[in-house]
């Protein structure tokens, strides 16, 4: 990894995005949207996860978050590790899941290629962690998250987007606490 993307403060707030391997459209379904959700909810009250900004994506997340307890790198990594593992579960378990035989090649295509003890993976390696200096580059990063599901023509307006925190932004109660950017 660049050194340019490593979290050098832990005291600042960072944007971080990270990818399902190969960019598969897994999180298409609901309950694999709902497992990162209450990861995530874990990581907050059990290792002071602070999260300011999120979306999810069909295929990659993106947070604004800061920590005053653990490092958010080692955070990040215990939350990936054990969502791989579960989602990896619960592709397996879903009857409904009519591509499970393809995605779990492409894991194991990934494990193999990046020399994962594993056998599989899925997600990217990285995790580009951008340090938030400003009150302008927060803002800018914020509204970029929201309207990811608006530029991918799932949703008119940010709000209206429920795996995301733009509704806590526009003052109704969504999915997650968050801290809020002012």
């Amino acid at each position: 990894m660049s050194r340019k993307y490593k979290f050098r403060n832990q005291q600042k707030l960072y944007f971080v995005s990270f990818s399902v391997v190969y960019w598969i459209d897994v999180f298409t379904r609901r309950e694999y949207k709902d497992l990162l959700l209450s990861s995530l909810r874990y990581c907050q009250k059990e290792k002071g996860l602070e999260i300011y900004a999120w979306c999810f994506m069909t295929n990659h997340v993106h947070l604004i978050i800061g920590t005053q307890k653990e490092k958010m790198q080692d955070i990040l990594r215990d939350f990936k590790s054990y969502t791989s593992s579960q989602l990896k579960k619960l592709i397996i378990k879903n009857p409904h899941e009519s591509r499970k035989e393809w995605i779990l090649w492409m894991m194991e295509r990934a494990g193999s290629k990046n020399g994962n003890n594993h056998g599989y993976q899925f997600w990217q390696q990285h995790n580009h962690p951008i340090e938030l200096s400003g009150n302008e580059m927060m803002q800018q990063k914020m509204e970029y998250i929201h309207n990811n599901p608006v530029v991918a023509g799932i949703v008119e307006r940010p709000e209206d987007y429920i795996y995301s925190s733009a509704k806590d932004y526009a003052g109704a109660k969504g999915l997650l606490n968050i801290e809020f950017i002012e």
